[in-house]
């Protein structure tokens, strides 16, 4: 059976990890009998596309279920491991939330524009708690979970490492944070990938930066590079 390794890029230092982030208070609590392995990008100021191939290459010899996410994220599932595995059975890129269609200059997953017009519930998928912990503080159940998707969240992407090398897929590293998920998502399309959310139990702490000039910046590379389709 692979392992599951979870990457994952943050600020904080290695010893203080699983104390100040809500990835690594998560992690603790959990005494799993195969517990995954956790690839730690510890004091981390590279770009997440970067960090993400790097995982991407040193399991070609290694290989594994990757699951890429963000230390900003309490998983709240005491079954999340068999989550994962039952996912990636169902699809080759799994997320939490997406979007079951893709429109020219979408922006994001959940925006259908640049005004950040929220895409119809009809096209959602995926549940996200918010807050710092749990119980969480408030609930965004997009749509029914389980559904194939064009579009998913960055914030937990999972995958069997040997169906991303097969393909060739990695990230664009010129996306160091922002747009990284959605150019990731296309390249996956592109080659036949099939993408959809599953049902696990998380609180995201972040409500994101939507509009920021590191946002804009990555959206206007975005644009470029697919000529605004």
């Amino acid at each position: 059976m692979k392992p599951i390794r979870l990457v994952c890029g943050t600020r904080a230092s290695y010893d203080d990890f699983s104390q100040e982030t809500a990835l690594g208070r998560s992690l603790s609590l959990f005494r799993h009998a195969s517990p995954p392995q956790l690839m730690l990008f510890d004091n981390n100021r590279a770009g997440l596309s970067s960090i993400y191939n790097y995982a991407i290459e040193q399991s070609r010899n290694d290989p594994a279920i990757l699951v890429f996410l963000h230390d900003d994220l309490h998983l709240c599932d005491f079954y999340w491991m068999d989550r994962i595995r039952d996912a990636v059975t169902q699809f080759d890129i799994v997320g939490l939330a997406g979007n079951t269609r893709r429109l020219p200059g979408q922006p994001s997953w959940f925006f259908r524009d640049a005004s950040f017009t929220r895409d119809d519930a009809q096209y959602l998928s995926g549940v996200v708690g918010h807050g710092s912990g749990f119980p969480c503080t408030n609930m965004s159940i997009y749509g029914p979970p389980g559904r194939e998707c064009k579009l998913l969240d960055g914030l937990l992407l999972a995958a069997d490492s040997e169906r991303l090398i097969a393909s060739g897929l990695t990230f664009d590293e010129r996306f160091d944070f922002h747009f990284y998920d959605l150019d990731f998502c296309r390249q996956a399309e592109s080659r036949g990938l099939r993408m959809g959310t599953w049902p696990m139990s998380v609180v995201h702490e972040s409500a994101g930066s939507f509009g920021t000039p590191a946002w804009r910046g990555g959206y206007e590379r975005y644009m470029q590079k697919y000529m605004g389709v």
